[in-house]
């Protein structure tokens, strides 16, 4: 910001280099870049995102059923949750052996993970399944479909202005080498002599 509020400081100072003039354009560009380039590429990408995301939805939600399943015996814990500190996201399920009917009609039976406190025999719980009764995941719903579009979006945005501001970055620090260039070349063409007494005489 200082450099963008530099170019109306600098119009008619005599002290101003091209190389002030220019770097203050530079930060001017990459502002409005930022400002235009960055919320339109949040945009397209979350529209993007939204589009493809609500297509899942709507497929998951075609392709997977919610079946009323029924516990025949409660099942030992798994040995891979011999761990308490893992399991603790699963303390409210239990692992029972159950039986249910796919949306095919046909019988199915295996161990599932019921959101049952204190299972029982003949106890009913619900469970996603797909066409021929195989346990699947619960299908994404359209609320947090939306929210990872829009967090795609602002994701893609912040991308794009870092970028811009990585750039102008760049170009800043290639700018100030090639001055400091110029300053070597000014010294050495001045001789190692400058500043002495008596120097040229």
């Amino acid at each position: 910001m200082r450099a963008i509020s530099g170019l109306w400081r600098w119009r008619r100072n005599p002290l101003c280099r091209a190389t002030d003039l220019a770097e203050a354009w530079v930060a001017l560009a990459a502002l409005l870049l930022i400002l235009l380039v960055a919320p339109v590429a949040g945009f397209l990408v979350g529209g993007a995102a939204q589009d493809a995301l609500q297509r899942s939805v709507r497929e998951q939600h075609e392709a997977r059923h919610l079946v009323t399943a029924s516990v025949v015996r409660k099942l030992n814990p798994s040995p891979l949750d011999a761990d308490p500190e893992t399991s603790t996201g699963r303390d409210l399920r239990n692992r029972v052996l159950a039986d249910w009917t796919a949306p095919d009609g046909t019988r199915r039976q295996g161990p599932v993970l019921a959101s049952l406190k204190d299972p029982r025999q003949g106890d009913e719980f619900r469970i996603w399944t797909d066409r021929q009764g195989r346990l699947v995941a619960r299908p994404l719903d359209a609320a947090t479909a939306s929210t990872h579009a829009v967090l795609a979006g602002f994701g893609a945005a912040l991308a794009v202005g870092g970028l811009m501001e990585g750039g102008r970055r760049l170009i800043v620090w290639r700018m100030v080498r090639a001055r400091y260039a110029r300053w070597d070349q000014a010294w050495d063409k001045a001789g190692p002599d400058w500043g002495r007494t008596g120097t040229g005489s």
